[in-house]
């Protein structure tokens, strides 16, 4: 057949091919049958052609370039260290949220306050009460011969301290344990007797009615209201130290104790869990006594918060595990109390030692003074009430450093 030869054509509407009808004719040209300026229409009878590019299902065979893609090329060494990394940051995240989860189901919430009667109003910014016992539980006995706490069964403080955070930072008040207070009436739970109210000294509050009754102590005396209670006994605060790594501290002159077995040369240092509750124990050789103690612990406590709160420790589960397993044995809140308000709690005092608040004593008038249960500390009701206001209005502290 010769190029431009007429043939008859004729096409229904659906674009089939009919029967030529008469007078009509159309051209077949020869050339590239895929170049759409020659494309025509198929012969009657003839299959149509196929797409170019297609096999006759329709699919483009492999390595057909005819759609203008290319195929994909393998990862980048780069690429493949990005996603990884992300992975592991992924990975790292959901291992610290799934520790943190777990910690706050473990907290023994014990301590009701919203049951306590005769409180005070609450004021502004927030009160902690941290509280050290002397409690043996989780301590075997070659451990308290090794850290020297004694045989003595229940539970003491040796320990008291009240954070107040709020607009003007943090303020970190001890409260010593043998304070001449008024201790309000109580019935005392393993016998059921009532008790009237009585001059007793602070400590006793938490050994006659616990941790409820030592509340309601300090908020009588202070006229403060306690927001947050958190208590931790001997083997607690000893693993949550060695689970940082111990801390460092620098001494100001050597420390040496019988009773604490504390032993501790002049200058900067790292203590282990046996070590630091040691030093926060001793008080013989401390001029001042009980109020020389509450400094010494003070320090450490702000030290420590220190540690525990630096990224590598939070961010890292190897590390914040131990350190929250460690404490969760023997670290008794209040029901209101969960591990962001604990979270609060160490990051104030990290604030103190980072110098963005103040480390106080409730001021006193007489530090021997001579009561029927023996000697005791008693407050400078002026200076101390003027301090309880600020705190409870929330206004800077005006009580001189380091009193």
């Amino acid at each position: 057949m010769s190029e431009g030869t007429d043939l008859p054509v004729d096409y229904d509407r659906s674009g089939g091919a009919a029967q030529p009808p008469s007078g009509v004719t159309g051209r077949v040209a020869r050339g590239n049958a895929s170049s759409p300026s020659t494309r025509t229409a198929p012969l009657p009878g003839m299959p149509s052609p196929a797409t170019p590019g297609r096999t006759g299902h329709g699919r483009r065979p492999p390595g057909d370039a005819g759609s203008g893609r290319s195929p994909k090329p393998p990862p980048s060494r780069r690429r493949k260290v990005t996603r990884l990394a992300i992975l592991l940051v992924v990975a790292l995240v959901a291992s610290a949220a799934g520790t943190y989860v777990w910690a706050d189901t473990k907290l023994d919430q014990e301590v009701d306050l919203g049951a306590l009667p005769d409180r005070p109003a609450g004021g502004k910014g927030t009160n902690y009460l941290i509280v050290g016992s002397d409690s043996r539980a989780g301590l075997s006995e070659q451990a308290r011969k090794s850290l020297r706490t004694g045989s003595a069964e229940g539970r003491r403080t040796d320990s008291m301290i009240l954070l107040h955070t709020g607009a003007n930072g943090a303020t970190m008040m001890s409260l010593p344990r043998d304070s001449w207070v008024t201790v309000p009436p109580y019935v005392r739970p393993e016998t059921g007797k009532s008790f009237s109210a009585e001059p007793n000294k602070l400590n006793a509050a938490f050994s006659l009615g616990g941790p409820d009754l030592l509340v309601r102590a300090v908020e009588r005396n202070t006229g403060l209201h306690i927001d947050h209670y958190a208590e931790i006994g001997f083997a607690g605060f000893v693993g949550v130290v060695d689970s940082v790594g111990g801390v460092d501290l620098c001494l100001e002159r050597a420390v040496k104790d019988e009773k604490s077995g504390a032993d501790l040369p002049k200058g900067c240092q790292t203590l282990d869990g046996t070590k630091a509750l040691a030093f926060v124990r001793q008080r013989k050789q401390e001029a001042e006594g009980d109020l020389g103690r509450t400094r010494n612990q003070q320090k450490f406590l702000t030290a420590l918060a220190k540690k525990a709160v630096t990224p590598g420790t939070l961010l890292n589960p190897t590390k914040s595990f131990p350190t929250l397993s460690a404490g969760l044995d023997t670290l008794v809140v209040d029901k209101d109390t969960g591990l962001r308000d604990l979270m609060s709690l160490f990051q104030a005092m990290q604030s103190v030692s980072a110098g963005n608040g103040r480390q106080i004593n409730v001021p006193v008038s007489d530090p021997g003074f001579a009561t029927s249960k023996g000697s005791a500390v008693k407050w400078d009701d002026r200076r101390a009430q003027q301090l309880f206001a600020e705190l409870r209005d929330d206004r800077p502290v005006t009580l001189p450093p380091g009193k």
